[in-house]
């Protein structure tokens, strides 16, 4: 029985529809009904291709109702209301223009709201629209810096490179974009000491996806905050960059054991948040540093349910152990003491030069006894406390006490939304070996454009070990040649460029850097040598919507054409795909994706053909679903089903509520080949058939044996006696042996 409105969204039922009625098997329909007479809604809003930063352009906003009615039309840029207008509509669409000013270079998010008055709407779910505009500009260096961190660490940079009459905009990291559209006026993007926690998940995806499709340049300079003590490994950043924070090559490398200790059953979704920051806190250590997790399992392990969830393992078979963790189940731990010996059992077996211990929990197991915190101090095993949601104010400082005497940290979120950035935190903590602190003088590894001009370089202070990828190209080295340590890396990624620098260039291990006088021609050359190329695009992009689908439409403007194969990537909520685009007419392709989910998708034009390179993008906001545009069941699809499938057309009344299932069965046969059977009795006949034609049976020779036995006498008691005194009578001593021939 089916009970529906008919409005076939997915557009799949009729394919069901013939599946059943091949079958036979008969569909009962009870229509759901409702018409919606007072209804309006936004379709779509407008905004121009071309606009240029300091002209007035119009946006458009396509308005439907089903009615006439009144209300407000309110327009917003980056959230910001900037245009509220009284607005009447009768039934039909309507286009409204709104002029608008364009601001500065940038990226901007715009979003139509009408606001109806009360009785002329009757879902407020499709009162959206949302676009967004890319104003071209000026191309901007975009640096990002840590907040926590050391001013003399970026602004010695961002000095320089204005000083060669580039605009510079320097805010902290928190406010890089999470979408790389945003990063799209940016020719190149620096990261300065930065660690990875200061950005989320977003953020560094955006930076990875604007050099790869955009072109956007990317830089990071290191520091104490930068590549693996900076918790980089493993991350979308980590991709884009010339180089890796694994140390695999390095024979002689100081290692890190980290052990996680889980009690995260008794707060919302504790667990889930469990499994995702020990995996993020995993990703963080390289592959050489061991990790290990415990827990407390009801009715598992030893020890009334403590136990290693996995022991301490190389963080690089990161799969096999991310399974391992996708299968506990942390439960209500009543003591840190067993879980806490366990762990420091562990770490002490570990040849790790450094040993961490991260407790996450609500704080109320019973603590450890004073004489475990002992032995944590005495084997220089730090414990970072966690916690999360505590009982009482007792837990408190029962958790402070127990980091401040190890000399760890001690954590109290408010928000579950901060431990993956406190767990990375914590476990960068463990790749401060990365860091060298001496003093050298770079040698130049390979001719670039970056050093031209510059026959020598001044000495650094220290830098961060890491490695080159095999594309990369290493532009200056580090004192050991044969180890291959880069201090300066470049390579292309995707269709932009990213370079690595090892050490800081402000005023720490990079202070004679700052003081020299060729500072300046440095990172100019540098932020050239990244730069997105400026060069106008002759593509022009267009994204919609078609109901549940995104349309892409691309038009070459040049009049040499000669384009033979234009691809899309589309990247939207429910992941990436590879779109190849097909051609419509001269100059003009067309494709068609999947745009049922609400959200942003992001779109990636590429275009080649005849010596020619194009790239373009876009991006296609969904404000709500396409079952917000359907105002009325649809009883005809419906009653098509019953039919087709020999079902019931159902008023809902009470009398077919009782004979509703009561029906009669149809006898039904289903055919299966007997196929399987006959082979397996051949299989079996085959050896009896061959024994019937090859072995010979003679029966009267059978009758002949058992008649001799038959007629032979039975033994007589003297031969018997006689056979038993043969057995039982010592052997005869042998002969000797006749001597050997010489």
């Amino acid at each position: 029985m089916l009970v529906s409105d008919g409005v076939a969204t997915a557009g799949a039922a009729e394919r069901a529809v013939e599946r059943l009625a091949r079958r036979g098997l008969p569909v009962d329909v009870l229509p759901v009904g409702y018409d919606h007479r007072n209804e309006v809604w936004l379709e779509r809003l407008e905004l121009p291709h071309d606009a240029r930063p300091g002209e007035t352009y119009e946006a458009a906003v396509v308005l439907g109702a089903l009615g006439s009615g009144s209300g407000a039309l309110v327009f917003r840029q980056n959230g910001a209301e900037i245009a509220r207008t009284r607005i009447s509509w009768g039934a039909g669409r309507a286009r409204l223009r709104l002029p608008l000013l364009a601001p500065e270079p940038g990226y901007y998010e715009y979003a139509a709201v009408v606001e109806p008055d009360p009785g002329c709407d009757g879902w407020a779910e499709n009162n959206l629209a949302l676009g967004a505009l890319m104003l071209a500009g000026e191309g901007k260096v975009a640096v990002y810096y840590d907040p926590e961190g050391n001013a003399e660490d970026w602004q010695p940079l961002v000095r320089a490179l204005r000083g060669t009459g580039r605009l510079v905009v320097a805010e902290p990291a928190h406010q890089c974009p999470p979408d790389p559209l945003a990063l799209a006026d940016a020719e190149s993007v620096w990261l300065v000491n930065v660690p990875a926690d200061a950005l989320d998940q977003a953020q560094q995806t955006a930076l990875r996806d604007a050099v790869r499709d955009l072109g956007t340049g990317l830089v990071m300079v290191g520091g104490r905050n930068g590549f693996g003590p900076g918790g980089w490994n493993r991350t979308p950043v980590e991709e884009a960059l010339p180089v890796s924070m694994d140390i695999n090559a390095r024979k002689v490398m100081p290692k890190g054991a980290l052990a996680i200790l889980l009690h995260t059953c008794e707060f919302p979704e504790g667990n889930t948040w469990a499994k995702r920051i020990t995996r993020q806190a995993m990703k963080t250590l390289g592959a050489r540093d061991e990790v290990g997790v415990l827990d407390f399992e009801w009715g598992q392990g030893q020890g009334q349910g403590e136990r290693w969830v996995f022991p301490l393992t190389p963080a690089g078979e990161y799969e096999r152990l991310a399974t391992l963790l996708q299968q506990a189940q942390p439960g209500d731990m009543p003591s840190f003491a067993t879980t806490m010996q366990m762990a420091c059992d562990g770490l002490l077996a570990s040849d790790a030069a450094a040993r961490h211990l991260i407790i996450i929990s609500d704080g109320d197991p019973s603590p450890p006894p004073p004489e475990l915190i002992k032995r944590f101090q005495d084997a220089r095993i730090t414990v970072s406390t966690v916690s999360v949601f505590p009982h009482g104010d007792q837990e408190v400082p029962a958790f402070s006490a127990i980091a401040e005497a190890t000399g760890g940290r001690a954590y109290f979120p408010k928000d579950p939304a901060r431990l993956p950035q406190i767990f990375t935190k914590e476990a960068k903590t463990l790749k401060r070996s990365q860091i060298q602190n001496r003093t050298f003088t770079p040698a130049a590894a390979a001719p670039s454009p970056i050093l031209r001009g510059l026959s020598a370089v001044p000495a650094l202070h220290g830098y961060v070990l890491t490695t080159p990828k095999p594309r990369a190209q290493t532009v200056l080295e580090g004192p050991d040649p044969e180890e291959d340590d880069p201090v300066l890396a470049t390579w292309r990624f995707g269709t932009g460029a990213a370079a690595a620098f090892t050490a800081d260039l402000g005023g720490n291990w990079g202070k004679s850097w700052v003081a020299w006088e060729r500072y300046q021609a440095f990172a100019e050359q540098l932020a050239k040598a990244v730069a997105r190329s400026q060069a106008p695009t002759r593509l022009r992009l267009g994204v919609e919507q078609d109901g549940a689908n995104g349309v892409v439409t691309v038009e070459d403007r040049d009049p040499r054409g000669g384009l033979a194969a234009v691809q899309a990537r589309i990247d939207g909520p429910g992941g990436s795909e590879a779109l190849e685009l097909q051609a419509v007419a001269p100059g003009r392709w067309q494709g068609r994706f999947a745009a049922a989910a609400r959200g942003r998708y992001r779109v990636a034009v590429a275009a080649a053909g005849s010596g020619r390179e194009e790239r373009s993008a876009g991006t296609l906001a969904v404000a709500y679903s396409a079952e917000y545009r359907r105002f009325r069941a649809d009883p005809r699809l419906l009653a098509r089903i019953a039919e087709r499938t020999g079902g019931r057309l159902l008023t809902g009344s009470e009398a077919e509520a009782k004979g509703l299932f009561a029906l009669a069965r149809q006898p039904r046969s289903a055919s299966r080949s007997v196929l399987d059977w006959v082979l397996a009795a051949a299989a079996i006949l085959l050896p009896l058939d061959v024994a019937a034609r090859r072995v010979q049976f003679d029966p009267r020779a059978l009758l002949a044996w058992l008649r001799r036995r038959r007629d032979q006498p039975p033994p007589t008691a003297t031969m018997d006696a006689l056979l038993k005194r043969v057995r039982s009578a010592p052997a005869a001593p042998a002969a000797p042996a006749a001597p050997l021939p010489p």
